[in-house]
């Protein structure tokens, strides 16, 4: 199956626990279309370049899946259709990055990382 990586912003005023509880959900509706999550990550309320929605802020979601197109269409269909959530980003992918995504990673080790590639 295609792999892809997602990435949603969500309203700035939902708790951390309602951030956290859309990516179950919306992992939940690619398992039911019969693909899954390989992998999700919160990566917390951010700060935006500009306004979407009136929102300066809004709470940032990752999500790695190996799923069928169907089930990302679908899932970004109630994506769009959710009232919490203002943005969404999917990417097909030839193959997931090990380890953390970049916005996880300590600073040290994202500077590290630049070093390496010079």
């Amino acid at each position: 199956m295609p792999l892809y990586e997602h990435v949603f912003i969500a309203r700035q005023d939902l708790s951390n626990a309602q951030a956290e509880g859309l990516v179950e959900h919306f992992g939940t509706v690619l398992s039911d279309n019969g693909g899954k999550v390989v992998e999700s990550e919160y990566w917390g309320v951010k700060t935006m370049a500009y306004k979407i929605n009136k929102n300066r802020k809004g709470h940032y979601a990752f999500l790695k899946s190996d799923a069928p197109a169907s089930a990302v269409q679908e899932m970004e269909r109630l994506m769009r259709l959710h009232d919490d959530v203002m943005r969404v980003l999917t990417i097909k992918v030839d193959e997931h990055a090990e380890g953390p995504s970049i916005q996880m990673q300590k600073r040290e080790e994202r500077d590290d990382r630049r070093r390496e590639r010079r």
